[in-house]
């Protein structure tokens, strides 16, 4: 298929080599020149506009994008809608409050234009491992798009399945599925970042335990001198709290075991599912 990314960051960028991997002709655009230049080097087809990407779109046009939600989102989605025809889609894979796609979808709606909303999983290893989709939309318009979508998940792999699992239709096995209607998939999304945050904060206090362990504010005889590294590394093999956020933090200790390289920073959307408990209990 032919379909357009706008935006070429990490995840746009990756995502983009991945269905290029897969046969698909990708019409690329962003901020930066440069980003455009790279990526057409490696097969996608460059433009120097929206107006320029438009053009280069097939019917019905495609644009998918991967921009910082917000007003970027809100920004690009509206300048697209206005060179946009009637049965042309849009897809948001970024990280957009799922009350904002119900608004867009209705908006776009009026102009025969369909809005597909992402909840993308898999940051910058998606290239390789692939990418958790959790979609919204309209169902008929979410099945046209199937191709992308197979193409963008991990598959099934060698995860054994879950018991009973074969019993059940659909495509939650692949590493994707339909939620719902619009707004339905980041609404999962939105979940999904309020679990990691908070998977990722418990594993920071229990390390910060750890890290203080020895401190001479302790009892003499309670205090260990703990090896965070190897205590990362241990919990991945057999262990309850086992996951790829353990994997990633294991990494991270055996390169850097004080994690003196690391700041606070964090980056992503983890207010929303606090914000909106109140209305989803």
């Amino acid at each position: 298929m032919r379909l357009g990314m706008v935006g070429l960051g990490r995840m746009g960028a990756n995502m983009t080599r991945r269905l290029m991997r897969g046969g698909h002709e990708l019409v690329v655009s962003d901020l930066s020149p440069d980003n455009v230049k790279r990526i057409a080097g490696e097969g996608a087809i460059a433009s120097s506009s929206l107006d320029d990407f438009i053009s280069k779109l097939g019917k019905p046009r495609i644009a998918w994008l991967m921009v910082p939600a917000g007003g970027p989102t809100e920004h690009t989605m509206q300048a697209l809608a206005q060179r946009m025809q009637s049965d042309d889609i849009i897809i948001d894979g970024g990280n957009s409050y799922f009350k904002d796609d119900v608004r867009r979808s209705k908006q776009l709606k009026d102009k025969g234009i369909h809005y597909v909303d992402v909840g993308t999983s898999g940051g910058v290893w998606g290239l390789e491992r692939g990418y958790c989709m959790m979609i919204g939309g309209p169902k008929e318009v979410v099945r046209q798009l199937d191709p992308i979508f197979k193409t963008l998940a991990p598959g099934r792999g060698d995860i054994p399945r879950t018991p009973g699992r074969e019993k059940l239709p659909g495509t939650a096995e692949d590493g994707y599925i339909y939620c719902g209607p619009s707004g339905a998939g980041h609404f999962v999304k939105m979940v999904h970042n309020g679990i990691e945050y908070g998977i990722m904060q418990a594993y920071a206090e229990g390390f910060d335990v750890f890290r203080n362990a020895s401190s001479k504010e302790l009892p003499e005889d309670n205090r260990y001198d703990l090896n965070l590294a190897d205590i990362a590394e241990v919990w991945r093999r057999g262990s309850v709290v086992s996951s790829w956020l353990l994997d990633l933090t294991a990494m991270a200790l055996a390169e850097n075991p004080t994690l003196s390289e690391y700041s606070g920073f964090r980056a992503g959307f983890g207010r929303g599912p606090l914000d909106d408990s109140s209305g989803h209990r």
